[in-house]
């Protein structure tokens, strides 16, 4: 795999043709329709996940944010954001993997790439807000080293779960 031309991460691989790589704009599609057919599954769509999926160059990438896109032999199968907050603060957000290839290590491989990415950003710190219900996510987070924190203010009725990791 070569480096990101953002930054030198990369990520463990852990199935032969992932490669997990920077959002162009041919993701778009991928992109909003991956986090769509999670979000739909579980919850209902928000105007926020709206606003973010229906366009991230504008809502994700131009304030400084950033999307990873999970590959296995060509095809996006998952996705994850670090969308700036304040300085040195990103949030992780839109991370999905398609039902097709869970159990595969593809969250993971997104996860620790993510993480790499703000390290050499200079991000202090990673936060992400999820739900209660969503169990495999929530031990994923605290395996990569997230902890909980109190919920707070979120933009999200669906979040009940509030998880930061300092860099």
């Amino acid at each position: 795999m070569t480096a990101s031309p953002v930054c030198d991460w990369v990520p463990l691989m852990p199935h032969d043709g992932l490669r997990i790589v920077p959002y162009r704009p041919e993701h778009a599609s991928a992109f909003r329709d991956l986090n769509l057919d999670w979000i739909r599954k579980y919850f209902t769509v928000e105007p926020r996940d709206a606003r973010d999926l229906g366009d991230p160059d504008t809502y994700i990438i131009a304030p400084g944010g950033h999307i990873l896109i999970a590959e296995l032999q060509g095809q996006a199968v998952g996705t994850c954001a670090l969308m700036r907050e304040d300085d040195g603060v990103f949030e992780l957000a839109k991370m999905t993997v398609s039902e097709t290839v869970r159990g595969l290590g593809v969250g993971r491989a997104l996860g620790e790439a993510a993480i790499a990415h703000a390290r050499a950003i200079g991000a202090r710190r990673v936060e992400l807000f999820t739900n209660s219900s969503l169990t495999p996510a929530i031990a994923l987070y605290h395996a990569l080293g997230f902890v909980d924190v109190p919920v707070g203010k979120t933009d999200f009725v669906r979040a009940d779960v509030h998880m930061v990791l300092d860099l």
